[in-house]
């Protein structure tokens, strides 16, 4: 019997310490050093379970955006849009939006291809 070898994306695959990617850890370190923050103002108050509360929590919500993936429903414009994206890249790409004061900008290729596909009644030659 002949074993095969099946093709696998090994993109993201370096884990630490099992759950954590490296983008994962980087992002999760981010999210404790701003919980440390809320911490420190906490401990000042003599609320240091507090603190250490928002610190975790801060550390999962930074998990989180570095390690899941948008969920890819049709039912939100949002998720047909992003779906399966993940959710750092589409803060990232917010951001650069907001900064361009909410301009896309579209190559002239693409309009082109735009105007055909309307004028054609939904159809573009060739495919």
């Amino acid at each position: 019997m002949n074993t095969y070898e099946i093709p696998r994306n090994y993109k993201g695959e370096g884990r630490i310490l099992y759950i954590f990617s490296t983008k994962g850890l980087i992002y999760t370190i981010i999210g404790l050093a701003i919980g440390l923050i809320f911490y420190f103002l906490f401990s000042i108050l003599n609320m240091k379970m507090i603190g250490i509360g928002f610190d975790v929590f801060c550390g999962v919500i930074g998990f989180s955006i570095g390690t899941f993936k948008m969920p890819d429903t049709k039912k939100f414009d949002f998720t047909k849009k992003t779906g399966g994206e993940n959710i750092d890249d589409i803060i990232k790409r917010w951001i650069k939006f907001k900064r361009n004061k909410n301009k896309i900008y579209i190559r002239e290729d693409v309009l082109k291809r735009q105007k055909m596909y309307d004028i054609q009644g939904g159809k573009i030659d060739g495919e």
